[in-house]
């Protein structure tokens, strides 16, 4: 049995928008691509071979994909129809989740898919896409499953959806699996809100394996049950960052945010808070990241550049040491045990250096709410997996800038505008040739660690806490569940 903290909402690759309903969803719906790969580069799964055969400004791109030979869970072959089937659905208002209608929109993909053979299609964009391959990401159903009123279209991934009942999904091998049937022939996922109760699960051997909902706190917790509990830690792309308000008035001045990122020591906090479970961070991506670049400009702890930088921006120290701050900023959290231990000593840091801060938790949907609607001055949050580096674009691009009539328009909360930084951006989104790509977000790394319009804080470790009798589980930078595949109990 694996725990997780919060309920899927549907794992229908149709309807599918939370993390966890698309972790779940590619345990039943194997996809096109995958970014499941040590180096976050996509890994061809369905897809046998892709081919550009074209590509120009004007023209857009067309793409020649093979399929290899693989079987749905109900035996029949998937085939070329099937994919054009899936992305119609996916791309249907009624049935399509917005976030897969956005995607093939940005990509002007046209349809309907030209069905080239049984197993060969050609898939045509309107301009070239550089995320072409990661946008292939998706669940893939068998035609004539997702129809109206049908539920749990037929999938090709390792386990067939056998069932859910209140927070508990469960799901059994597929046989037909082209990488190979899974090690466990069950697979139950539960839902424990209770981090304290997961834990207690776990020691208890009523479950067995739970990855990334096990508090740092805790730690101390698992050692002492070292001798039926295992802890197992891999890097992650995922990133906890301190977000600010650019449109504040205070916070206008990119040598004030500096001077933030300045006197806040990250190495230490990743120390004491995290047992050293993090990697610090310098950009969106994670350091193995193929398009990482590291900043030319430094945001390592430096409190007395940090106070420099607060002079020349025009807070001075009103009256010395311990005295009246240089100014005074709002700080908006979730209510968690972590994230405020960790916004109580990022308040610490910066009071030394002059910064008064008002911390202020909320429920996890009134704080998400604020955010978007600008209502801070600083914030912490965690991203989810950044594996494509277009995801610069919804950060940091002004028209990814939520709106008081679309608050859900994109991840700039930070409301940050820079018109050179978009025309990267927009560059980038098109550039398709790896090496350019690179280039073009090193200059953008390089843009970000100047006007700092967010501290990346660090990429918490993958940390998966299983039962000793586990063995198999593979961690991936993406944090997916696709490692369940070889799992097993030990006896089993």
């Amino acid at each position: 049995m694996v725990l997780i903290e919060q309920p899927p909402r549907n794992i229908d690759p149709r309807y599918a928008t939370t993390s966890y309903d698309f972790k779940l969803a590619y345990l039943s719906y194997a996809r096109l691509v995958s970014v499941d790969d040590d180096a976050l580069r996509p890994k061809l799964e369905l897809a046998e071979r892709i081919e550009v055969v074209s590509v120009s400004a004007a023209q857009g791109m067309t793409l020649e994909v093979t399929l290899r030979d693989a079987q749905f869970s109900d035996g029949n072959p998937v085939t070329a129809e099937d994919i054009r089937y899936s992305v119609e659905r996916l791309n249907d208002e009624k049935t399509g989740s917005p976030s897969m209608r956005r995607r093939f929109s940005e990509s002007a993909l046209r349809l309907p898919i030209e069905v080239l053979g049984p197993r060969q299609l050609r898939i045509t964009y309107g301009k070239p896409p550089a995320s072409y391959l990661t946008d292939l990401d998706f669940g893939i159903m068998r035609r004539g499953t997702a129809e109206p009123g049908q539920t749990s279209p037929i999938g090709a991934g390792p386990f067939v959806l056998d069932g859910e009942v209140g927070e508990v999904t469960r799901f059994v091998r597929n046989p037909h699996y082209f990488a190979g049937p899974a090690q466990s022939e069950r697979l139950t996922v539960r839902v424990v809100r209770d981090a304290n109760s997961r834990l207690l699960s776990l020691v208890g051997g009523s479950a067995d394996l739970t990855q990334n909902t096990v508090s740092p706190l805790l730690f101390d917790s698992v050692e002492r049950w070292k001798d039926r509990l295992q802890l197992s830690t891999a890097p992650s792309a995922l990133l906890l960052y301190l977000g600010m308000n650019t449109e504040d008035a205070r916070l206008r001045d990119p040598r004030v945010r500096r001077a933030l990122a300045l006197a806040i020591d990250r190495e230490r906090i990743i120390r004491t808070k995290l047992r050293g479970k993090a990697t610090l961070a310098s950009s969106l991506l994670p350091p193995f990241h193929w398009a990482f670049h590291e900043p030319a400009t430094s945001l390592v702890y430096n409190p007395e550049q940090a106070k420099r930088l607060l002079d020349e921006a025009g807070f001075p120290d009103p009256d010395g040491p311990g005295g009246k701050p240089r100014l005074q900023l709002l700080y908006k959290t979730s209510t968690d045990a972590l994230p405020v231990a960790i916004a109580r000593v990022i308040a610490a840091q910066l009071a030394e250096v002059g910064i008064a801060v008002e911390l202020r938790p909320l429920e996890f949907h009134l704080f998400l709410s604020d955010v978007k609607k600008g209502n801070f001055q600083l914030y912490t949050l965690s991203s989810a997996e950044i594996a494509e580096p277009s995801l610069f674009r919804n950060f940091f691009h002004s028209s990814y800038i939520p709106s008081a009539k679309n608050l859900d328009a994109g991840l700039n909360r930070m409301r940050y505008r820079n018109p050179a930084l978009d025309d990267l951006l927009d560059q980038g989104s098109r550039e398709i040739d790896r090496d350019k790509r690179r280039e073009i977000y090193a200059k953008v790394q390089d843009i970000l660690a100047a006007e700092v319009p967010m501290l990346p804080l660090w990429h918490p470790d993958n940390v998966t806490v299983a039962r000793r009798v586990v063995q198999g589980f593979r961690m991936w930078p993406t944090a997916q569940l696709s490692g369940l595949v070889g799992a097993k109990k030990i006896g089993q």
